[in-house]
């Protein structure tokens, strides 16, 4: 029996093995897709989570202002950490140490520290220094820091992405008589934003959903971002409804830019 067994194993093909594999890992999802459903109490869901009435008022009295400030604060941040970043990428390449060790532990700084301590650090900055107001206020405060935790982490995406230019490009422009500068700016900084757009937009989804931190700051009602707006409605009502829209608010944002991360990749392995 053991004998005859060893070589039926031996004709099954390797696709016949990943075929049953496959049906047997669609039988467990379908198995525990039927248990979660059959365990689920439908309408105490929908009181809970999913009252239409509340999904009526959430919608009607804030939500797309909360949706705005929401991607103000991302797009805001973005862009700061993106200067940031690209600075302290350049620093990291450089042939001058302390430059070299200043961004170094620039970067291992904020990539250790929590998004959330930084945000209380700037909120609370007009008490360290009495006067000192960031500019559009509480836009500013927002954008500078989350911007200085995520321009730690593009640094590397931004350094990898520059060593990733075939040097045979900077040898090419330097026989021309260009500049060191010139070069990077012209010729290895757009190729290097090519390459790593993917990871960038990446890193603005992650920033997206990084923004609901911001509630720590106590706003005003017209500065309330998704997760701020739906939780004060969600105290003021006793019911989850509000935070729950709130939350899948922020697929408006960040799916369309998922999508666009799929599509770039792909195009980046068909030009290979």
């Amino acid at each position: 029996m053991t004998t005859t067994t060893a070589v039926r194993r031996a004709k099954t093909s390797p696709r016949k093995r990943a075929q049953r594999i496959r049906i047997v890992q669609y039988v467990v999802l379908a198995a525990l897709v039927v248990l979660a459903i059959a365990r689920i109490d439908g309408g105490q869901v929908q009181r809970v989570f999913l009252r239409s009435d509340l999904i009526a008022q959430t919608v009607t009295t804030g939500l797309g202002n909360a949706l705005l400030n929401t991607i103000y604060y991302t797009a805001g941040a973005f862009l700061f950490g993106l200067a940031i970043g690209t600075v302290l990428a350049l620093m990291r390449l450089s042939q001058v140490a302390p430059y070299r060790w200043l961004a170094s532990i620039y970067i291992e700084f904020f990539r250790g520290v929590p998004a959330l301590i930084v945000l209380l650090a700037f909120g609370s900055i007009s008490i360290a220094f009495p006067g000192l107001v960031l500019p559009f206020d509480p836009y500013g405060t927002v954008w500078t820091a989350l911007g200085m935790v995520s321009g730690a982490y593009m640094a590397e995406t931004i350094r990898a992405g520059i060593q990733a230019v075939p040097k045979g490009q900077i040898e090419a422009a330097r026989s021309l008589g260009m500049p060191p500068g010139m070069a990077m700016r012209k010729i290895v900084l757009p190729q290097a934003f090519r390459i790593i757009t993917p990871p960038l937009t990446n890193e603005l989804v992650l920033l997206t959903k990084d923004s609901s931190l911001v509630y720590v700051l106590g706003l005003m009602a017209p500065a309330f971002e998704l997760t701020k707006f739906g939780r004060t409605l969600m105290n003021s009502t006793g019911n989850l409804t509000p935070l729950v829209v709130a939350g899948f608010s922020y697929l408006i944002i960040t799916l369309p830019l998922t999508f666009l991360v799929r599509r770039m990749e792909a195009r980046q392995k068909k030009a290979r």
